[in-house]
């Protein structure tokens, strides 16, 4: 039976020390493409989708996440008196009203492996899976529905694990999770193995995993023994690798175009193009 997917965990915790000065004192999540922050994009994805429980994993210093979220009534009054009723609209579309929230702090910075296992304590391991959205990832697909509502509707026929990617340039698979492919079936690919950040010479292709993730609970096994991988931290995709052999790993090519707000030129292309699907909308 295909495990049910209601909870989304966001890993957060990041310093986002490659946009300093900026998230000195602003979370790196708070940036904002257009009027809204990356981790709003995130979540309203995951409402897309049908997520009912949002699981934030942060670091000391980030109650501004928690805040957006939350009800700014003064503001929210002030605007009404004002009759900026559009305005409002866009306050009060930024609070989660559905659904339950929770921020669970990261308490040393050991890998987006250890950011996931952090929020294990909010989940059913008997009963569900669970998705992980990176905000730094973006994507925009103007045509149809997001990319984690697309997952769900694949996951619920194949199962198993689940990742989003895509071909990067042999030269950056360095930067990513890397598939190790067996067989190929339209935009599924079903993976042998997985391997953290290979060099180039040694990649076994060149799908790469990005930020979007739909997991069984067998993964929070392999987390639970803190084995350190890649950049001596714990691996979410050294974990999802010890699944395979006993529990199917597919990598999904998704419809839309994915923005790297990792790094300033992928924020700075994520502004353009959706400034763009704005003014067309």
């Amino acid at each position: 039976m295909v495990k049910p997917v209601r909870k989304a965990i966001f890993p957060v915790a990041g310093l986002g020390t490659r946009f300093l000065p900026a998230t000195k004192a602003i979370p790196k999540e708070m940036l904002p493409v257009l009027n809204k922050p990356l981790i709003q994009y995130a979540v309203e994805e995951a409402l897309d989708a049908g997520i009912d429980t949002f699981i934030f994993i942060v670091s000391e210093g980030k109650e501004a996440i928690k805040d957006h979220f939350a009800p700014s009534p003064e503001l929210e009054s002030m605007l009404e008196e004002q009759g900026k009723h559009d305005l409002l609209a866009l306050v009060q579309g930024a609070v989660l009203k559905t659904g339950r929230a929770a921020y669970i702090i990261q308490d040393q910075p050991l890998g987006l492996g250890h950011a996931i296992w952090c929020g294990r304590n909010e989940l059913d391991l008997d009963n569900e899976a669970v998705a992980v959205i990176l905000p730094d990832d973006l994507i925009l697909n103007q045509s149809g529905p997001g990319c984690l509502k697309q997952m769900i509707e694949i996951y619920q026929n194949v199962g198993g694990n689940l990742a989003a990617v895509e071909n990067v340039p042999r030269e950056q698979t360095n930067r990513y999770g890397i598939l190790d492919v067996v067989s190929e079936d339209g935009a599924l690919a079903k993976a042998k193995g997985l391997v953290e950040k290979p060099d180039p010479a040694d990649a076994p292709s060149t799908l790469s995993i990005i930020g979007r993730y739909v997991l069984q609970p067998e993964v929070f096994t392999y987390l639970d023994k803190k084995e350190r991988g890649a950049g001596n931290e714990i691996q979410l995709t050294d974990a999802m690798a010890q699944t395979i052999g006993h529990i199917d790993f597919h990598g999904f090519r998704f419809e839309g175009t994915r923005f790297d707000c990792g790094n300033q030129i992928g924020f700075v292309e994520a502004n353009v193009a959706f400034a763009k699907a704005h003014s067309t909308s």
